[in-house]
């Protein structure tokens, strides 16, 4: 295990003693051991909903809604996190095909196909049973998600309701509270939670109880917190996490946990952890060569040997755009103002979902910023097949970053869901030629600096 001395203080590190190591022993590790327990247990809630009467909104992971959706005790499901399941489970072939076979294209991307071939299975997931929903919510985050909500309303016959967020009109042109554009914009929002308030009272058979939601939002504030400690953290060298590999974890319970109290504790708990481990230079079990930021969604029918094939080379991702997007905007901290809940939540749904928005749309703006303060080596760009929203424009971002900055890149392309279209070999001979150069890079550096320091 990696032992660098940490660039980041810890105010929770306790003084070296007998004791450290069993406090060492009781955190390391702790947060991806809970994070799977509690994800298990999700599942297991799900699977035994319909038994219990209780009723299921289909959600997605940018603008899920969660905090209010809680307050009408509905279940959040979320298609992209089912999906990447029956990927890493190496069964997403099976989905996939049973969707094809009913005719969507192998065009249509592999979320869609997994989630509607899990449909027509009855909701059968490796991990449980997924309930089927009472209703739909989604932004317009993603184009998809729009069409993807047309087709359990042609299946289920339930309400669907889009949140229509306004998005960033060009790069660095965001509007802020004082500005009428910006209030303009929170008037829209804000109208449309009203609305969305008198459909989730209609389906449930429930009246909406702002007691409630301040409670729900009160535990999204203390995750939204942790969150973004979380991102701060890996500042530290050796890294405290890997953002691709670990994030996936932490990712999967800020959706599914979202506004609940086990979720705040959790991240709370996992801050602790992550706060030993950088006061104490506590890294992954490789040793970190490169530090390397991740742009795009991960490879996940070869997860674990996507992930190999850069930490074979000590290559560590400390940061990745996913744990932006896929938050829906967490790495903002944004706390609601519980005093006001509901023009709060929408002033956050506001400005997360349009950073979510953002860090696909406008992330080497966002990326440039990161290189500094984590130490970054090198940015790996991977389009995925499947995914238009994500990929698109990928290729002008790396571009845009190139000229701003001197980081190394690397632009390789799979797909997150569809192993057809995944070429490990390929794959692995594009990452050994970057990690080479990178190996170059720092070999030509050390010699200017020898140089500089004779003439010196």
């Amino acid at each position: 295990m990696s032992t660098k001395a940490s660039t980041t203080a810890s105010p929770y590190a306790p003084p070296a003693g007998p004791s450290d190591d069993a406090r060492a022993t009781s955190l390391v590790g702790r947060g991806n051991k809970e994070g799977n327990r509690l994800f298990r247990s999700w599942f297991s809630e799900l699977t035994t909903a319909q038994e219990r009467g209780e009723k299921a909104a289909y959600v997605f992971v940018m603008g899920s809604m969660a905090e209010l959706l809680r307050v009408f005790d509905f279940h959040t499901i979320f298609p992209e996190v089912n999906g990447l399941q029956t990927a890493v489970r190496h069964v997403a072939d099976d989905y996939i095909a049973k969707a094809e076979d009913y005719g969507f294209s192998t065009d249509v991307c592999g979320y869609v196909k997994a989630d509607i071939g899990l449909q027509f299975r009855g909701g059968e997931h490796p991990m449980g049973t997924i309930p089927p929903p009472a209703l739909s919510v989604y932004t317009n985050a993603c184009n998809t998600y729009i069409k993807w909500a047309e087709i359990w309303e042609r299946l289920y016959g339930v309400p669907i309701f889009t949140l229509d967020i306004p998005g960033t009109r060009r790069s660095g042109g965001q509007t802020w509270p004082g500005s009428a554009d910006f209030a303009n914009d929170l008037r829209y929002v804000r109208g449309q939670i009203d609305e969305l308030i008198g459909v989730c009272e209609t389906v449930s058979g429930k009246r909406f109880d702002i007691d409630k939601l301040r409670e729900i939002m009160g535990y999204a504030n203390r995750m939204s917190v942790a969150w973004k400690r979380l991102i701060e953290l890996n500042k530290s060298t050796p890294a405290v996490y890997n953002a691709v590999t670990d994030g996936t974890v932490y990712l999967g319970m800020a959706n599914g946990f979202r506004g609940r109290e086990e979720g705040a504790r959790y991240f709370e708990d996992l801050v602790e952890e992550l706060e030993y481990k950088a006061a104490h230079g506590i890294g992954s079990p490789f040793e970190e060569k490169y530090r390397l930021v991740f742009v795009g969604v991960p490879c996940y029918p070869i997860f674990r040997r996507f992930g190999e094939m850069f930490s074979e080379w000590g290559g560590t991702f400390v940061g990745s755009t996913y744990l932006w997007f896929a938050s829906g905007g967490a790495n903002m901290g944004f706390e609601y103002d519980l005093d006001r809940p509901l023009d709060s939540l929408a002033e956050g749904v506001l400005v997360t979902v349009r950073d979510a928005m953002d860090a696909m749309f406008y992330s080497n703006t966002l990326l440039a910023d990161m290189i500094e303060p984590f130490d970054i080596d090198g940015v790996v760009y991977h389009p995925i097949k499947s995914c238009r929203t994500v990929s698109t424009g990928l290729a002008d971002s790396r571009r845009a970053l190139m000229e701003q900055t001197d980081v190394a890149t690397l632009f390789i392309e799979s797909d997150h869901m569809d192993k057809r279209v995944v070429s490990e070999a390929q794959l692995k001979n594009r990452i050994d030629a970057f990690f080479e150069g990178l190996a170059t890079r720092r070999q030509h550096r050390a010699a200017q600096v020898v140089r500089q320091g004779r003439e010196g």
